[in-house]
């Protein structure tokens, strides 16, 4: 009895579960496009495309360390503090802009 009952309670809780973690269904009905560099794309109903662009988060946080390193070498004076702060920002910055910038333009 007891397991029956584990069983049913299991049960209950991993179809609940896999529904709210399911793709809607207009997400499963779309007939997918790749751009050259492997983006996907596809046409919304209103007409326009649609695609995953890059958020930038790998190039920031490329960018931030490469920088880091950078600013450390170039600052050489005292505690080199200055110059590892400012190049992580501008590496930052850097590489998130690169990382955006490689899905097309008729992406929105």
């Amino acid at each position: 009895m007891r397991k029956a009952i584990l069983a049913a309670t299991m049960m209950a809780l991993t179809v609940p579960a896999t529904v709210a973690f399911s793709a809607p269904a207009e997400a499963r009905d779309r007939r997918y496009s790749r751009t050259d560099n492997g983006i996907r794309y596809w046409r919304g109903n209103d007409g326009r495309y649609r695609c995953k662009k890059s958020n930038g988060t790998t190039g920031l946080l490329i960018g931030g360390v490469a920088g880091a390193l950078a600013g450390r070498a170039i600052d050489t004076r005292g505690d080199r503090a200055t110059g590892t702060i400012l190049g992580a920002a501008g590496g930052a910055l850097l590489g998130r802009e690169i990382d955006r910038s490689n899905s097309r333009p008729r992406c929105r």
